[in-house]
């Protein structure tokens, strides 16, 4: 029997109600058809400005989504703290590049920071940002590419660069670890040498900045070791959060499109042996290293237990978090969290409007990621099946 079975845990926080409708809402997940259909009809209806925010906000987004600001959060978040769980407030407003946007969302994120300090000990141990929520993809696309930036482009790149810092520096000064997304291959290295950029700054006494790796790229690995003999030698801690990432459709197709190899593992067993490589290298390393671990993955999750155990690692060391979604992977996130493990939820929040596009990719990619809405609908059945023989 795996570790993460015990449904009266996993679900103990939601009341019957919640649990028929996540049941519900993952049966209709299940079928690509309705999927396609449901997320044509939703944006028709945004676009054409019907009535429809109320239908979604009581359905997909309370599955997926804490509320529309930070202090509508607050309820999941001290609900999900009263049973040992952290909350990562994620704004996943998406895809505005300018300028008045991007200046909005630093401020926003500036406010979440502030208020993830203020609410640190009923639930919010770390904050997060994503970096083109700070600049203009195409700069860092750019730079990435080794291009030559316009005199005006250099302008917007020093202005990312001051969002970075004042971010990284409000996080330092709260002594709160803020983690910086990860994005598409082709703009990555621009944030990866920015971040590090933070870790060398702010990383000096323990890690503070945390960069994000996605494991589906084959070639993450030889990035840590390198960044690591870096660490090593100019005294910097690294905080990493390991994922196995988000775009790998789209990376595939540029990379057959463009006509170069693509930096995407050839399986999804690679790409697993590919996490549970890097997982294994930062716990070995754990004098340097932090790990934020986001994983829906079981033998994962098992794995980081049984390394933190044979490291002799307390269960609840502040270097190691377990992590999963909102509204996904309870009997990790839970079963984990009862056994002592430091584990946190990504919280997204945003006017429901904006935050469409976000739920809709959470909905497709529960329909294409083989097995997870199996495993959802599963679990939910056998403690719906519990509750009724309990007379609960």
């Amino acid at each position: 029997m795996s570790r993460f079975s015990d449904t009266k845990t996993a679900f103990e926080h939601k009341s019957q109600t919640e649990l028929n409708w996540a049941y519900w809402l993952f049966k209709l997940i299940g079928s690509p058809t309705l999927t396609k259909v449901g997320t044509a009809l939703t944006n028709c209806s945004l676009k054409l400005r019907l009535p429809v925010e109320g239908m979604i906000r009581k359905t997909v987004f309370n599955q997926f989504c804490g509320g529309i600001s930070e202090k509508d959060c607050l309820p999941a978040i001290q609900k999900m703290h009263s049973r040992g769980v952290g909350s990562v407030l994620d704004y996943s407003v998406e895809g505005k590049d300018d300028e008045a946007s991007l200046e909005a969302t630093f401020q926003k994120t500036m406010e979440t920071i502030d208020f993830g300090n203020q609410h640190r000990d009923e639930g919010i141990p770390i904050v997060v940002f994503k970096p083109t929520g700070f600049g203009r993809f195409a700069v860092f696309q750019k730079i990435t590419e080794g291009e030559k930036l316009t005199p005006d482009e250099e302008k917007e790149w020093e202005k990312i660069r001051e969002r970075f810092d004042a971010a990284c520096k409000k996080a330092y000064d709260y002594k709160l670890p803020i983690l910086v997304d990860a994005e598409e291959s082709w703009m990555q290295t621009a944030a990866d040498d920015l971040v590090e950029e933070m870790m060398r700054k702010y990383n000096k006494e323990q890690p503070i900045v945390y960069n994000t790796l996605q494991m589906y790229r084959h070639d993450r690995l030889p990035y840590l070791k390198g960044l690591y003999e870096r660490a090593v030698a100019d005294g910097f801690y690294i905080g990493l959060k390991i994922v196995r990432g988000a775009y790998m459709e789209k990376e595939n197709e540029r990379a057959a499109e463009k006509g170069y190899p693509t930096p995407i593992c050839p399986s999804k067993q690679a790409t697993d042996d590919n996490y549970n490589a890097v997982i294994t290298y930062i716990i070995e390393h754990i004098d340097r290293i932090a790990l934020f671990a986001g994983t829906h993955n079981e033998e994962s999750a098992a794995l980081i237990m049984d390394l933190m155990e044979k490291k002799g690692l307390a269960k609840n060391d502040p270097r190691v978090w377990i992590a999963q979604l909102y509204g996904m992977s309870d009997h990790i996130s839970f079963n984990a969290s009862k056994e002592g493990y430091n584990v946190a939820k990504y919280l997204p929040f945003g006017p429901v409007r904006e935050v469409m596009p976000y739920l809709i990719r959470r909905a497709e990619e529960n329909t294409s990621v083989a097995g997870q809405t199996g495993r959802e609908l599963s679990l939910l059945k056998t403690e719906k099946e519990r509750r009724k023989e309990a007379g609960v």
